[in-house]
């Protein structure tokens, strides 16, 4: 039995993993879900004082509450951060970490560092004029989603905190290397902010070289949301880790 924690991206929230979850468990393993405080049915709490460590806390009090030991933790695009940090303050606490089709910082840099400078300045100008310093959710399609997809996702996302997109986060490469780690890379169709980390997952010279011993590569034909896209392939992949 492994113990699977699944933390979903930006403007999502659990609910995201419903398709996956089921399948998990069916297998026989412990799976749960974190939606991160400002979003989903926790967009109730969204402030303008919510930042990254806010976030990295959702996940390891998850952790904690849940009683989670040797936890495969899955982390979703923004949450690629999320996921780096807790591997660095508690590598012994995962098994597997997971980016799927997610962020890859390196130490010192902010989410919105691995962003082209328009991007950059229109989420943070948005964040400024929303008031509660979050920035609204794009149309599902750049996800890849269509009719009846796209409906459900446009339905439930949330505007997302903006504190967590310009804060760096520091840590130490050689103790998140040190838990293995693969990278999905969702490429039907590629969602342009993610390019930076997709380019790093393969460069020996990124972390120093502490990334690529332990880490491999999995490709999915589908697009940024592979959990709605396409759950039952993205479940058979999760599942060869255990």
């Amino acid at each position: 039995m492994a113990n699977f924690l699944l933390v979903h991206g930006a403007w999502h929230g659990a609910w995201c993993w419903q398709r996956v979850l089921p399948g998990l468990v069916r297998a026989g393993h412990r799976a749960h879900a974190v939606t991160l405080t400002g979003v989903g049915e926790r967009a109730h709490l969204l402030h303008p004082g919510i930042d990254l460590e806010t976030h990295i806390l959702d996940v390891m009090a998850a952790m904690d509450a849940e009683e989670m030991s040797d936890v495969v933790l899955v982390v979703h695009s923004y949450a690629g951060m999320l996921g780096t940090a807790v591997a660095d303050r508690r590598p012994e606490r995962l098994s597997h970490l997971v980016y799927l089709d997610a962020v890859l910082p390196k130490p010192g840099e902010s989410w919105s560092s691995t962003h082209a400078s328009t991007t950059r300045n229109a989420r943070i100008a948005a964040a400024q004029a929303h008031p509660q310093r979050a920035f609204p959710a794009p149309d599902p399609t750049v996800f890849g989603l269509s009719d009846a997809d796209h409906a459900w996702v446009q339905r439930r996302q949330t505007p997302h905190p903006g504190g967590p997109y310009t804060q760096v986060l520091d840590f130490d490469p050689q103790r998140v290397a040190s838990v293995p780690r693969t990278f999905i890379n969702c490429i039907a169709p590629p969602l342009g902010t993610i390019d930076v980390s997709r380019l790093r997952m393969v460069d020996p010279k990124f972390w120093d070289g502490a990334w690529l011993p332990g880490s491999r590569v999995l490709e999915m034909q589908t697009g940024h949301d592979p959990m709605v896209s396409d759950p039952q392939t993205l479940l058979k992949l999760l599942l060869t880790l255990t």
